[in-house]
């Protein structure tokens, strides 16, 4: 299968389960971008790569957001990205959020990102940081089998993260809520462990300092080798 984005370059094929779990975390990327024409474009993509992995629970989650996103008009459903997105509501996408929250240490935690991307010799081309979900997604869908694994256990080591952003996205009944089901069902698990770390985060919220993140908010993107960048 194509990646639905060019965010990396795809280097290997695969088949089986591994396919399948690819196919799944790359929808969900998909879904979680912001809604714009592309993603409007490729939703007929979309049905078609998740139909050949049904009737997986995860590839149903995903069609059943497709099926009532796409009946929103365009303007309401890019509004209520926004508004459900918004990192002050505690519903960021940004993983090492979770974790290290507006301190230095998140600055350490994105250059970790970025080594890992490099590591397995995929480039991250995207406008936003690279601890984005959907980046860290699509790093375990598109590279080898040995960036499947190191992807799969960046996000098993995000997990309490994503797991209370599905709690917050259940919370604010939002479609969305259903893309981070199918998200943590490529997962081993769900454990008792990281749900309760995940609780225990959303009852304490993550650390915060007075100095922020206001060098990171344009961090350059890891461009493909040769770019000048």
């Amino acid at each position: 299968m194509r990646a639905f984005t060019d965010r990396f370059r795809p280097r290997a094929a695969r088949t089986g389960r591994r396919r399948t779990t690819a196919v799944l975390r790359q929808a969900a990327a998909l879904c979680l971008h912001y809604p714009d024409r592309d993603f409007h474009a490729r939703v007929p993509l979309l049905r078609a790569a998740l139909a050949e992995v049904a009737p997986s629970p995860a590839a149903v989650l995903l069609t059943d957001f497709l099926d009532e996103v796409c009946a929103w008009p365009a303007d309401r459903l890019a509004a209520h990205y926004v508004t459900v997105f918004d990192l002050r509501n505690r519903r960021s996408l940004y993983l090492s959020w979770w974790r290290e929250g507006d301190t230095r240490r998140r600055g350490t935690a994105l250059v970790g990102f970025k080594r890992l991307y490099r590591a397995h010799g995929l480039d991250f081309v995207g406008a936003e940081l690279p601890d984005f979900l959907p980046a860290v997604l699509e790093f375990a869908a598109v590279g080898g089998p040995e960036a499947a694994e190191a992807g799969s256990a960046l996000l098993c080591e995000h997990r309490p993260g994503i797991e209370l952003l599905r709690f917050a996205l259940h919370d604010a009944r939002t479609p969305y809520a259903g893309v981070l089901e199918a998200v943590c069902a490529t997962l081993p698990g769900p454990s008792p462990r990281d749900r309760a770390e995940a609780r225990a985060l959303a009852h304490a919220g993550p650390p915060r300092e007075d100095v922020g993140l206001a060098a990171f908010g344009d961090a350059p993107s890891i461009a493909h080798p040769g770019a000048g960048r």
